[in-house]
């Protein structure tokens, strides 16, 4: 599917008017700049057009046109794809970008919120906060929009406490392909609803959530243990002893960690949403010696803890800003731990291995908890074993290097080649890797094949489309699929 850009801009401008503020166009001053906005510098992309819809009905007109001209459809709220998926991915998308729905309401009989597809974490917590003093579980960087994260999947500090962020999610407002526009739910087209909460960017343009919400945490508190010198393969019995402790089934819901490396070493940390004297139970101290920084900050107001995380997360990946990215992801479920000689290999390549880039992580974050309550087959989310991921991710100065590809594509090979035989490996769609030779599968696993018949039924001529999306049932490549399921091979897991 393709069309010249003049054939899109000449039918959106017939269809939404004169009022410029509404679209922009390649050869428009600055298009690239402040419209396109990609932000993976080192994936060239340009959309056909980038609408700036006001209403519902304006989002409807922008899908009629773009399917009658042939151009496939994305929306895009925060725009952090690493892949600009976003912009659909390859040039000629049309995008619709979302900064006008930012309408929010409370209903204090039920704490449920409505929240607009266009708005971003950051305001979603001063909202909530100052609607009752309520929260949803959500991710770190409060740049990133709530039309993509509560969709994928949107894993964050309080989602082992909480569930992740589509988990809140009770009701949406969708525009599907055929310009049509529907409540969503479990009650209806609940169908869609399904689809959404995982696969949204492949079935429409949500502009409007309505999720549950949650009373804030109070007090908390912040740790961090810092390991800075002699090499990665020193730090071996560190990571094996962070990977034994976050592995136990009994591991209190309120504790959440990660454990990053990065050109300075490795440091853990993470957030027990409690009191300071129940931390203290965990004995962390002990659990982690040899560090040569530990620090512990203790909150007490729920604004204040998110603020650090954002702080955090700048310093650790930049606050999200565009920059030339490469990213990697695996999910680890609770009986495919790895190994204690795949540790020792992973690190020792660590050591041995150029990076091209002082700018690279590579980062474990602990899962589980309230999100794997859910059964697997209950959302398109598909990673309900996943008690934690691994996202590799390097930035490249002026562009990523293929020595800096090089690494981590071999980083996660020594990874997967030290695992047990059989591990079905998925990857998180939020830690998009458009390098995935069976990305649908790697990101929906045994939820695929629903989600295709879905796509066919609302959506067959692929409209929302993106190089990794969900197919039209009709459409797929191949017919070859695991000879055993995603839940035979976890219920093997435990004989």
């Amino acid at each position: 599917m393709g069309t010249q850009p003049s054939a899109i801009s000449r039918a959106l401008r017939a269809t939404l008017g004169p009022d410029g503020d509404l679209y922009a166009f390649p050869g428009d001053p600055l298009y690239k700049l402040r419209d396109a906005r990609p932000y993976n510098l080192d994936i060239q992309v340009m959309p056909a057009a980038v609408t700036y819809p006001k209403t519902r009905e304006q989002v409807a007109d922008v899908v009629r046109c773009a399917r009658e001209c042939g151009c496939r459809v994305q929306a895009r709220c925060g725009g952090h794809s690493y892949a600009n998926y976003c912009l659909g991915g390859v040039d000629g998308a049309v995008v619709i970008d979302l900064k006008h729905f930012q309408h929010f309401s409370m209903d204090r009989k039920t704490w449920r919120a409505t929240i607009g597809g266009g708005t971003l974490l950051g305001d979603v917590t001063k909202r909530l906060h100052e609607a009752g003093n309520r929260a949803m579980a959500h991710g770190t960087c409060p740049q990133v929009g709530i039309g993509g994260h509560a969709t994928i999947g949107g894993l964050g500090p309080t989602s082992r406490q909480w569930g992740s962020s589509l988990d809140h999610v009770v009701e949406v407002e969708i525009v599907l392909a055929d310009s049509s526009i529907k409540r969503c739910s479990e009650t209806q087209n609940a169908d869609i609803f399904w689809a959404v909460k995982g696969a949204g960017a492949s079935f429409g343009v949500i502009t409007e959530f309505v999720v549950r919400t949650e009373p804030e945490p109070g007090e908390a508190v912040e740790f961090s243990f810092s390991f800075r010198f002699g090499k990665y393969a020193s730090m071996a019995p560190v990571f094996k002893a962070w990977q034994t402790f976050v592995a136990d089934p009994n591991l209190t819901r309120k504790f959440t960690s990660s454990l990053v490396f990065t050109e300075l070493g490795m440091v853990i940390s993470g957030t027990f949403l409690g009191s300071e004297k129940e931390y203290e139970m965990l004995n962390m101290d002990s659990r982690f010696p040899g560090n040569q920084d530990k620090k512990t900050i203790v909150f007490k107001d729920w604004l204040g803890l998110v603020g650090h995380w954002a702080e955090d997360f700048a310093l650790q990946i930049g606050g999200g800003l565009p920059a030339p990215l490469y990213t990697k992801s695996l999910a680890f479920n609770g009986c495919n731990l790895i190994p204690d000689e795949a540790i020792d290999k992973i690190l020792k390549y660590m050591d041995n291995t150029k990076k091209g880039t002082l700018i690279w992580f590579v980062i474990f974050d602990l899962e589980g908890g309230a999100i794997n309550d859910v059964p697997q087959d209950a959302t398109a989310y598909a990673h309900r074993d996943a008690l934690f991921y691994m996202q590799s991710y390097a930035v490249g100065v002026p562009k990523v290097s293929s020595t800096t590809k090089s690494f981590l594509r071999g980083l996660n090979d020594i990874v997967k080649e030290g695992m047990p035989g059989g591990v079905d490996f998925g990857a998180y769609a939020g830690y998009v890797d458009p390098e995935l030779e069976d990305g649908q599968r790697a990101y929906w696993r045994g939820n695929l094949e629903r989600l295709e018949i879905i796509k066919r039924s609302v959506d067959p001529g692929d409209v929302f489309w993106n190089p990794q999306g969900v197919r039209p049932g009709d459409m797929k490549k191949g017919d070859e699929r695991p000879k055993k399921s995603f839940m035979e091979k976890l219920r093997a897991c435990f004989k």
